[in-house]
């Protein structure tokens, strides 16, 4: 029998969403336009919010990205109930880096 690994904490899981909900796309547009000679370069990418990708015979690529609104709704949703103290310094962060520009998208 396989091991079974545990399930990730809750603290990962807020931590992966406040990520999502700041990650750029810029690696996801890359990874449309890399060739099969270059596909060793897709593990070098950040394809955090990548849901979906598909590359059809003919070319045609279909990506489909994590929704930065429904994150931050949730993330909205765990402030207002007292179980993400941390939250209002994630948006704070989060408005500054749009305010940069760091933000695509």
């Amino acid at each position: 029998m396989g091991k079974r690994s545990m399930p990730p904490s809750r603290e990962k899981i807020l931590q992966q969403m406040c990520d999502i909900a700041r990650v750029r796309f810029n690696d996801v547009v890359r990874l449309a336009y890399l060739s099969e000679e270059q596909a060793d370069q897709i593990d070098t990418l950040d394809l955090t919010a990548l849901r979906e990708f598909k590359r059809s015979s003919s070319g045609a690529v279909e990506i489909k990205l994590t929704d930065r609104v429904e994150v931050l709704e949730k993330v909205m949703q765990l402030m207002s109930a007292g179980e993400l103290p941390q939250g209002e310094q994630f948006l704070q962060a989060f408005v500054e880096q749009g305010q940069k520009g760091g933000a695509d998208g």
